[in-house]
């Protein structure tokens, strides 16, 4: 062959950085032999595969062709390394969670893979959802757990486990001994809630489409224990997941408030890039994920003290 597995490592280090000299840092190369050996890589196949704009190199649609495949290949001979070097475990996996998913189910299911595979390393990134879909469409990680869904072409996306959003307020709060609260009513409420970008407020969003222009949204915040915090401070009402209330409604800190006209149903899911070779861990981590929720109807569900 012409090519070589470090310069296709050299081409995806590039790739995600745009900066010739943070690629070599990232490799623990010379900024020198970095880029030797990607301009051999194109010299030998009189191509291109970056534009130069000054300083960066922005990946041309040749380069984006390439760049799928280089990583699925990468991906092959790093199973192929560590089977030769006789590991056990499966290397090294790049794992992105939603905040819902990360914070309650995805950090458990990460040390339970651990203990079973104690060779195995994981980097588990919290994000919302539009950020892990953009990383995993940029190959930035292995596999993506989100709530809500995506359509991005470039993703393949399973189901995992049923999630419902819930109204909830302070015990305090007028509507909280309410048998049921109408949309009239709680279109009069001030609320608290999820960045746009988000799982959570995609289907909030939903849920309220033709209302979207009467709603007192007061604050906006990207952690779901800060709007927690802030609902029980008495600021307004709030829509998150009931796993992510499940030990506040147990203390009565925070009570959910019935909500009949209102379909705040969803799912969480697995998703990765289409063209990423699914590693033997890929594979593992998604079993235990599905082993470990088997026949629980819903997230707020799963028995999580015998993730410990």
């Amino acid at each position: 062959m012409k090519y070589s597995l470090r310069q296709l490592e050299i081409f995806v280090a590039v790739s995600k950085t745009e900066i010739v000299s943070r690629a070599a840092e990232a490799l623990s190369l010379s900024q020198s032999a970095t880029s030797t050996a990607l301009s051999e890589l194109e010299r030998q196949f009189d191509l291109q595969l970056f534009d130069r704009v000054g300083k960066s190199l922005r990946i041309n649609e040749t380069g984006r062709q390439l760049l799928p495949r280089a990583v699925e290949l990468l991906d092959r001979a790093h199973e192929i390394e560590a089977l030769l070097q006789g590991h056990a475990g499966f290397g090294y996996m790049k794992i992105g969670a939603t905040l819902t998913v990360g914070n309650y189910l995805a950090t458990l299911l990460v040390a339970r893979f651990l203990q079973e595979h104690p060779e195995s390393r994981i980097l588990l990134q919290v994000h919302n959802t539009s950020t892990i879909v953009q990383q995993i469409v940029n190959h930035e990680l292995d596999l993506g757990l989100i709530e809500g869904d995506t359509h991005h072409p470039d993703i393949e996306v399973q189901p995992w486990i049923a999630d419902e959003l819930v109204v909830f307020s302070a015990p305090d709060h007028p509507l909280a001994k309410a048998s049921s609260v109408s949309i009239e009513q709680l279109l009069e409420e001030p609320w608290i809630l999820r960045e746009k970008g988000s799982g959570t407020r995609e289907t909030f969003d939903r849920a309220l489409h033709n209302n979207h222009s009467k709603l007192n949204i007061r604050l906006e915040l990207e952690h779901t224990e800060a709007i927690k915090r802030a609902v029980e401070s008495g600021l307004g009402i709030g829509c998150i997941s009931r796993l992510a209330l499940k030990d506040a409604f147990s203390r009565g800190s925070l009570v959910p408030l019935a909500t009949p006209d209102l379909n705040l149903g969803r799912y969480f899911y697995f998703l990765w890039h289409k063209q990423k070779y699914q590693t033997t861990g890929m594979r593992e981590f998604i079993t235990l994920c599905k082993k470990m929720t088997a026949g629980v109807t819903r997230s707020d569900l799963v028995n999580l003290p015998d993730f410990a």
